[in-house]
């Protein structure tokens, strides 16, 4: 594993073409450096220097970000905090996760992964699940389907995010303008297999009528419902407070994610 930049190779060749080395001394006269030159090269060790300074200072190890280090050790609620903080920098446009080398960040997470948090949500495109939260590689588990409800297969999912790579919470998240949801409310007439997402969803259509918003977080509370009765491992692992379960709803214009309990 290597950062985009060794140190130590760094300074190697900052050695060898330095007029102090011993090469420079039994190589004969070097060629003359300009004003401008030696500026440059000051400028440029400065600036090398000052950002590995800075990340030492920060406590960031060059070969791995902090956060995909410290993620494993998160409580519960730290894991919680962690999310509604990253959403609130995409709510500002203020990410971060952008920032982390993805070079290093695959070659830490080729071999395993330890996400701090999984997510269920809805298929739709316009719920890119890691850019609403500011994480990047190896830091959210996310399971997706068209109206973001239960299965058994999601279960088996999120079972083996929590019990097996060690998520400390699951967001159940539905979204406004749900097309499944808006389909479900209308019964709409559906090519394929398409019809077959209804069942799941009218459930929060019998308690929240025809109000698609309302019928999503409905939804949402539902399915979280669910996943913390059907599932023995989730309900343990909740029962002993190393997991939190909440139903959540991200707000497409706005950008922001709320938890509905």
């Amino acid at each position: 594993m290597t950062s985009q930049f060794d140190v130590n190779d760094d300074a190697a060749k900052r050695k060898q073409t330095s007029p102090d080395s011993e090469s420079s001394s039994t190589c004969g006269p070097q060629p003359s450096v300009s004003n401008e030159d030696a500026s440059r090269r000051k400028f440029l060790q400065m600036a090398v220097g000052g950002a590995v300074a800075g990340l030492v200072a920060g406590g960031v190890e060059l070969v791995a970000p902090t956060r995909a280090l410290a993620q494993s050790i998160l409580t519960p609620e730290e894991a919680l905090e962690e999310l509604l903080d990253g959403n609130k920098r995409f709510v500002d446009v203020k990410l971060t996760s952008f920032e982390q080398d993805l070079a290093i960040l695959r070659n830490h997470t080729s071999e395993h992964q330890q996400p701090f948090a999984a997510v269920l949500a809805c298929a739709d495109s316009r719920v890119p699940v890691e850019l609403i939260f500011d994480q990047t590689i190896g830091h959210i588990f996310v399971s997706r389907v068209a109206g973001n409800f239960i299965t058994s297969e999601i279960i088996a999912s999120l079972e083996y995010g929590a019990a097996v790579l060690g998520t400390k919470v699951i967001l159940v998240m539905g979204h406004g303008s749900c097309g499944a949801v808006e389909a479900t409310v209308k019964h709409t007439l559906a090519p394929g297999q398409i019809s077959a997402l209804y069942p799941h969803i009218q459930p929060a259509v019998d308690i929240a009528g025809t109000d698609f918003d309302a019928v999503a977080k409905a939804n949402a509370l539902i399915q979280a419902s669910l996943l913390r009765k059907s599932s023995t491992v989730i309900s343990a692992l909740v029962n002993k407070g190393k997991l939190l379960v909440f139903a959540a709803f991200y707000n497409l214009g706005s950008g922001e994610v709320s938890l509905l309990e």
